[in-house]
């Protein structure tokens, strides 16, 4: 009999719902929030309203994409955190309103697992092996995990300040670039010289990453340039966003490549916002290839924040009769 699931997720400024069955993925839809432009990041209370406003019509077009009516599915999951906490309770309240009206299981789903699990939504059997290894990275999270089972992640490091995607937009910001600064980095590096200028690299035992010292070095060096050339970043933006792009793939690559070593695993993926970046996958394909290694990237649709990766770890879940009960919570600070 086949397993039908309806995936929500809600965590942060995207508003996003998404049908899997039997581990394929039938429908993935999004509305996004254009009104956090403006501000210059995510205004939570505006977060939270949107969610309201979009989440019945991208549950319909989600069901109607998929070819699914309410009657056929067997579960609904949701994102329980982390995130924006009154973001997060738009979609729980959705969902277990949702399956208790339908008298269906209910599926919390940890967002960081999802992330993980956008490596399998071209199909489980087209993920890596396990176990696997698996850096996540985004404007929140940077962490190294060791995956032994689908629904067994062990951390082997994690950032002690900043995350990678965090320091790529405050330096964007500092640069005067819009927000989210990230892919606007990875757009003017294209142009730039990676190698022109230097910045502060990091020591950090073991496999945990820090990006605070990289962004004070980019702040003093930017203030010291201006007092000599008040148009020093716009006349070196493109070099300015290489180099920096440049460092930061350079301090998550020495890592991964570390925990690599260290435990013999060579099934590795990345997973996360950040690891749309060109110049990150571009490094890990070039070290894989030169290292033994194999490599998974998702498509950068499930980079982001998407439902989709929900309803897989949703899917995983429901295998293993790992249900939640209408008392559960969302909760703004979750780890692994």
């Amino acid at each position: 009999m086949s397993i039908t699931i309806l995936g929500i997720e809600s965590s942060c400024d995207d508003t996003s719902a998404a049908v899997v069955r039997d581990g394929v993925l039938l429908s993935n839809v999004m509305a996004g929030q254009e009104v956090h432009r403006r501000y210059g990041g995510v205004v939570p209370e505006l977060a939270s309203r949107a969610h309201q406003q979009h989440i019945v019509p991208v549950v319909d077009m989600a069901l109607r994409e998929a070819g699914v009516e309410v009657p056929d599915l067997d579960a609904v999951a949701f994102t329980r955190g982390p995130g924006l906490l009154g973001s997060l309770l738009v979609g729980s309240s959705f969902a277990k309103a949702l399956a208790l009206a339908r008298d269906i299981p209910i599926i919390g789903v940890n967002h960081l697992m999802g992330h993980v699990h956008a490596l399998f939504l071209k199909g489980p059997e087209h993920g890596p092996s396990l176990p696997f290894l698996c850096l996540l990275v985004s404007g929140g999270h940077t962490q190294l995990m060791r995956v032994t089972n689908p629904l067994a992640m062990e951390t082997l490091g994690k950032t002690i300040d900043d995350a990678a995607g965090e320091a790529f937009d405050k330096c964007a910001k500092m640069m005067g670039l819009p927000y989210p600064g990230g892919p606007v980095i990875d757009r003017l590096a294209q142009e730039g010289d990676p190698h022109r200028f230097s910045f502060a690299m990091p020591r950090v035992e073991d496999l945990d990453f820090s990006f605070s010292g990289l962004k004070t070095s980019f702040l003093y060096f930017l203030r010291d340039e201006l007092k000599k050339d008040p148009d020093f970043i716009g006349k070196n933006r493109h070099d300015l966003a290489a180099s920096l792009q440049r460092t930061i793939v350079e301090i998550l690559m020495q890592k991964l490549t570390r925990a690599v070593e260290q435990t013999g695993i060579t099934e590795v993926g990345i997973a996360g916002g950040v690891s749309a970046n060109s110049a990150l996958k571009e490094a890990v394909r070039r070290t894989g290839k030169q290292k033994g290694w194999k490599v998974y990237i998702p498509e950068p649709r499930f980079t982001t924040d998407n439902a989709a990766m929900i309803t897989m770890t949703a899917y995983f879940k429901y295998l293993r009769k790992q249900f939640d009960d209408q008392q559960i919570t969302p909760r703004a600070r979750m780890m692994l």
